[in-house]
């Protein structure tokens, strides 16, 4: 049995506002880097066997993860792949919305200029499955629709499951990849 462990960056300003921050690039409040800090701390104090950190390009999810490699000597590199799906014209408006929630029950619907589901899940797999083949356990440092994804790929969930799930900021989950036969 092999694991992956993923991690939600910390608290961002849009955050705090309730916004959909997505693909845009918001950075972190300073609760948002202390988080970050503490979750280095916890990951060093637990020694969890983590080899890599692979983080999204978005500044919330960077800062989160060089933090956490300056705590824990981890080695760090961005993972284009990672970053959060492109809600297109939902971008900075609030979170929860009655449109925003119906839009995100369509799997095949790309937010009037952003990106579907079907296309986040190729991305995100993709990258599942290049760190189930590495000889290292991996946490990958993203965002919440990603975490969404993340989970889908090691469990089944119902569109309504799959639509609501979310994860706190620095969250930390471990996720174990099927043995194969």
């Amino acid at each position: 049995m092999k694991d992956i462990y993923f991690t939600r960056h910390g608290q961002t300003f849009w955050n705090v506002e309730n916004k959909i921050c997505g693909a845009t690039d918001i950075d972190l409040t300073p609760q948002g880097y202390a988080q970050a800090r503490e979750l280095g701390e916890k990951i060093k104090a637990e020694q969890l066997p983590i080899d890599l950190i692979l983080y999204s390009p978005l500044s919330r999810a960077k800062h989160t993860a060089l933090e956490i490699a300056k705590i824990t000597g981890i080695p760090a590199i961005e993972e284009p792949c990672l970053k959060e799906q492109n809600f297109g014209r939902f971008e900075s408006m609030p979170r929860h919305s009655e449109d925003f929630d119906e839009a995100k029950s369509h799997f095949v619907y790309s937010f009037d200029g952003g990106e579907t589901m079907l296309q986040l899940a190729q991305r995100i797999y993709n990258v599942l499955d290049d760190c189930k083949k590495r000889n290292e356990t991996v946490l990958l440092v993203a965002h919440n629709g990603i975490s969404r994804m993340v989970r889908s790929y090691f469990y089944n969930m119902s569109n309504e499951e799959f639509a609501s799930y979310g994860i706190k900021n620095c969250e930390i989950l471990k996720f174990t990849y099927p043995d194969e036969k």
